[in-house]
């Protein structure tokens, strides 16, 4: 060891790898980013020079690791999880000198993008499609980190990403008793499903059953909901809207679908898909014999509709 090592900690966390090396060094120092008393050695200002010393600094830009570094110190570092890597590429996007773009961004400002990238990962999601997947729920997991962050500079309530994941562990953890907790088993989907309800009424004290339900979302998916939710407290479909019109007939359809088990806005979609790649089909058998597809009536739709099996 002749040009020194740097050791960047994280907290009072060292790594792995540096802990033989720190066994044997003679001379270790605490950079000035680093709390001395954590790891029981002197502060680098009381060191007579830098050379052959092992350096403990929380980041590669401390001055005197800075220095080292320049000189040719080996470095050794746990390598950072690219989950809390990401955290940190998006503080450093919303701090001085990052992003004007990301730093100008509020709640409000990124709601669309939550909902473009929500639908952008469940084309992904049924089209199948491995690598779009995984883009998609990155773009999914940003839109988190983004609000997350945003959160963390409210000046009145903040809150980072760090108590988004606290308060997730102990919803989970929360909810499932029979795994954490040593609670009554529960051995079929229906019974947790029954078991979930009854301990989200309880964490939030709900005064009714469809409190909680997000009245924001597609209409299909909405009625489904509701009708998932009365069903469970036992609410008779004849109490469904009444009457011919479309958007009772739509309600009805919707949450029966969803009582019966069956998500009525992902088939809806999976349908209305299938119906725009047949017009797409249409139009291309149209064009392949020399018409224009706009020029075409309704014998003409019919004569190049693509056939299925009945």
């Amino acid at each position: 060891m002749s040009t020194g090592v740097v050791v960047v900690v994280r907290g009072a966390t060292l790594p792995a790898a540096a802990l033989k090396l720190l066994r044997d060094a003679t001379a270790v120092y605490a950079a000035t980013d680093v709390d001395a008393s954590v790891f029981g050695v002197p502060a680098v200002t009381e060191a007579p020079s830098l050379k052959d010393v092992v350096l403990l600094a929380g980041a590669r830009d401390e001055p005197a690791a800075s220095l080292l570094i320049a000189t040719g110190a080996e470095v050794i570092e746990t390598p950072v999880p690219p989950l809390v890597e990401a955290a940190e590429v998006m503080d450093r996007l919303r701090s001085p000198g990052g992003c004007p773009w990301d730093a100008a961004q509020t709640h409000e400002s990124l709601r669309q993008y939550l909902v473009e990238e929500t639908y952008e990962l469940l084309d992904a999601i049924e089209s199948g499609d491995r690598e779009a997947l995984r883009e998609e729920l990155g773009d999914v997991l940003l839109q988190v980190l983004f609000h997350a962050r945003v959160a963390a500079e409210d000046a009145a309530d903040p809150f980072g990403i760090d108590d988004v994941a606290a308060a997730l562990v102990a919803k989970l953890v929360g909810r499932h008793p029979h795994v954490f907790a040593g609670g009554d088993s529960v051995h079929t989907v229906e019974h947790q499903n029954v078991k979930w309800e009854e301990l989200k009424q309880q964490e939030k004290q709900r005064k009714s059953i469809v409190d909680g339900v997000a009245l924001g979302q597609p209409a299909v998916a909405l009625a489904g909901k509701l009708g998932q939710r009365s069903g469970r407290a036992g609410i008779p479909l004849d109490l469904f809207p009444a009457g011919p019109g479309a958007a009772a007939q739509l309600f009805r359809i919707a949450a029966t679908a969803r009582r019966a088990g069956v998500d009525a806005e992902g088939e809806l979609r999976a349908l209305a898909k299938q119906f725009a790649n047949d017009v797409r089909a249409a139009e291309q058998a149209a064009r392949d014999a020399g018409l224009e597809p706009t020029t075409l009536e309704a014998d003409g739709w019919r004569k190049f509709w693509p056939s299925r099996p009945v």
